[in-house]
């Protein structure tokens, strides 16, 4: 079956109950049982719910996987993920990921024994080179937040591999339509669902997808374990929002490339990351690995004094931290998402005080160019 249908039937079959066409919200937080140890396949909520059961099929089957997890956030997703790992272990974590994953990192997980170094995993040389015997996972994430750089994923995962390593890849910026990192090689594929899944703005989650079946059932029983699920109202809210993603996303790439196009050709945008420009330096890299570009665009501003200026002056566009919904999000990495990385580590990345992202939406092209326009003026 093809994409979009598949984000639209899996996991969504008709209720046997009452053949509502829509998964119900089961609001419930227990479950009568026929008689010690006979049920439904359902005892508590924290262990298992209908309508998340629902969108774990789904999500996973646009993943290609065959085990899904839905979560409480992403980050809640990435730290169970991350439970694969024990003290003594060392990571390789692609150095320009989300501000929330490096503080994960460097914050929490320093202090449990796990061992990490941040890494260009762009630069497949430096990336051999850093690994160590106690390596035992990749984290990577592509195209990056906030610069747009892109790894090759079936390179990292045959170099990872033949180490022992296994790769987990954050799939937030691409989703399951424009890339599937598993297909790729990855092990496991994380989402913040609040992004382009959901993609209205209005819920909070987090999934993980993977195949192998021992990894599988160490983080289901962690998310039993630790609690740190989805909720029944979330959950059907993120599995509306992927029975649409096909066409969402189609639109926030067409609208994504003329943003990008725009800013290139600006002349107060002293530079332009978007991986669907030719100028970009994996441009290539990015077509064959994707197949789209998406509606993640940053740009270059020159100081934090002209960043302000736009970032104050839109009107169409909104100033806020999240990403991936149907309107256009504007935001300033450095004292936002990014603000937890270390300023001199800022910098090398090239997370400047001038640098403005963009999360394209799906207004008119031409709605969204004009406000910026203004804004730039």
């Amino acid at each position: 079956m093809g994409f979009s249908t598949i984000a639209i039937h899996a996991g969504n079959e008709p209720d046997p109950a009452t053949g509502a066409v829509s998964v119900p919200i089961y609001q419930t937080s227990t479950y009568a049982q026929d008689g010690l140890g006979r049920h439904k396949g359902f005892e508590y909520a924290r262990t298992q719910n209908p309508t998340r059961t629902a969108l774990e099929k789904n999500i996973a089957a646009l993943e290609n996987a065959r085990f899904g997890f839905a979560f409480a956030s992403g980050m809640a997703a990435i730290d169970t993920v991350l439970k694969l790992v024990k003290a003594g272990d060392h990571v390789l974590l692609g150095d320009n990921t989300y501000g929330g994953t490096f503080r994960l990192f460097d914050r929490v997980l320093r202090n449990y024994g796990v061992e990490f170094d941040l890494v260009d995993s762009s630069d497949l040389s430096a990336f051999e080179n850093a690994f160590k015997p106690n390596t035992k996972m990749v984290f990577v994430e592509t195209p990056t937040n906030p610069v747009m750089t892109v790894t090759d994923l079936a390179a990292v995962a045959e170099l990872s591999h033949a180490r022992g390593a296994k790769v987990v890849c954050d799939n937030t910026f691409m989703s399951p339509y424009f890339q599937r990192p598993l297909d790729l090689g990855c092990d496991i594929v994380v989402h913040s669902t609040t992004k382009y899944l959901n993609g209205h703005s209005d819920s909070v989650g987090g999934f993980a997808a993977l195949n192998d079946e021992k990894d599988a059932e160490w983080i289901g029983f962690v998310q039993n374990s630790v609690g740190a699920i989805l909720s029944p109202m979330d959950s059907f809210l993120v599995l509306r929002g992927t029975k649409t993603l096909a066409v969402r996303m189609e639109a926030h790439d067409r609208n994504g490339r003329q943003v990008a196009n725009f800013l290139a050709e600006h002349p107060r945008v002293e530079k332009v990351y978007y991986p669907g420009l030719v100028s970009h330096p994996q441009h290539e890299l990015a077509k064959r690995q994707q197949s789209g570009f998406g509606g993640m665009v940053s740009f270059e501003t020159g100081s934090l004094e002209n960043a302000k200026k736009v970032l104050e002056g839109v009107k169409l566009c909104t100033l806020g931290e999240s990403l991936g919904g149907v309107e256009s999000l504007i935001s300033h990495p450095a004292t936002m998402t990014h603000a937890s990385v270390p300023e001199e580590r800022r910098r090398q990345l090239g997370i400047t005080d001038g640098l403005v992202r963009i999360s394209v939406g799906i207004e008119d092209a031409e709605d969204i160019i004009a406000d910026l326009d203004q804004a730039l003026a």
